[in-house]
């Protein structure tokens, strides 16, 4: 057990105290204390190291299974001695234009907070270290624990989008310059790889709005009244996010629906510069085979003057034909 746990604390009125080495002596003191509670923090256990603690905070079965799986959805359920919340913290690699999403699951109890990580991107850290410099938060107890790990969540969320927006609005400048020298095959694959990463972003956001708003309102045990206008600020930070996120796929299918709207009209283009210069071949071609034919009969076959004023008529209709295709942009 101890090589998962990355913290441990009981907080007595919003001061830190370290956890003795058993924890569950440490839980009963903070109960019988009063105002204190227990935040205990591990990182991707397995179900044997996850049994002392799940025992000790007589955590659902349901919601231990959930934790150790990973792999879930952002939500809310509510148990007889506990609250468990999942949220999924995502990071984007601006360089390899990726986002990547982690899980944190918060289980809430009388005087006790367990987070539980799987991933990299995770604000656990930085959420404990801020609280500790502002113990009048850290005083109301486990629920401003769940508060503060969320809004640093969602707040995150907010700068995602902001990076993904730039550099949509690099793809959208990429997609709209002029098509020479411009690899179209490989536009659309970044359209398509683009899309994808947006769409792991909705699955970090999306699914959150409703457990937050359950939050918001009262009847959800553990969490106090003053703790729930709170909440409400972070419903708020999430629908900006979720707004961004809806924002950005929609721009990215009218930037895909214009990509193929070029590329059709760039092989119309195509098509019809070969046709014009299938018909210029077809002027001298056709002059050609019809005084190639073997006949004894044909007009001016015997005029000396008739090969070069044959070349001057293909080279005239030549000229014609091209100055027309030109004008009417063919060419």
């Amino acid at each position: 057990m101890p090589g998962v746990i990355v913290d441990c604390a009981v907080y007595r009125e919003g001061r830190r105290t370290d956890c003795a080495a058993d924890f569950s002596q440490a839980l009963q003191a903070a109960r019988a204390e009063g105002h204190s509670f227990l935040w205990l923090g591990l990182y991707e256990p397995t179900a044997d190291e996850f049994t002392l603690a799940s025992s000790e905070f007589a955590l659902h079965p349901l919601a231990v299974e959930d934790a150790l799986k990973a792999h879930q959805r952002p939500k809310l359920e509510v148990y007889d001695d506990s609250l468990f919340m999942v949220l999924k913290p995502v990071t984007y690699d601006v360089e390899a234009d990726t986002v990547t999403s982690s899980e944190v699951m918060v289980f809430v109890g009388d005087a006790f907070v367990v987070t539980v990580r799987h991933g990299e991107a995770s604000p656990l850290g930085v959420v404990r270290h801020r609280l500790e410099e502002h113990p009048e938060i850290l005083r109301h107890g486990p629920g401003a624990v769940l508060y503060a790990v969320s809004d640093a969540v969602v707040d995150h969320y907010i700068e995602v989008a902001a990076e993904l927006q730039a550099d949509l609005e690099e793809l959208e400048a990429e997609v709209f310059a002029p098509m020479r020298g411009r690899d179209v095959r490989n536009t659309a694959a970044e359209i398509y790889s683009f899309k994808r990463e947006v769409l792991e972003f909705r699955r970090a956001t999306g699914p959150l709005a409703e457990p937050m708003a359950r939050l918001q309102n009262p009847g959800v045990p553990f969490i106090h009244d003053h703790a729930r206008p709170f909440f409400r600020d972070v419903g708020d930070h999430l629908t900006r996010a979720n707004e961004s996120v809806e924002g950005l796929d929609r721009l990215l299918s009218d930037i895909l629906a214009a990509h193929l709207a070029q590329m059709g009209v760039r092989q119309n283009d195509d098509m019809r510069k070969i046709s014009a210069w299938a018909a210029l071949a077809a002027v001298p071609t056709m002059i050609a085979g019809i005084y190639g034919m073997n006949f004894a009969f044909m007009p001016e076959l015997r005029w000396h003057l008739g090969y070069p004023a044959i070349l001057v008529l293909m080279a005239l209709l030549e000229v014609g034909l091209y100055r027309l295709f030109k004008h009417r942009g063919w060419l």
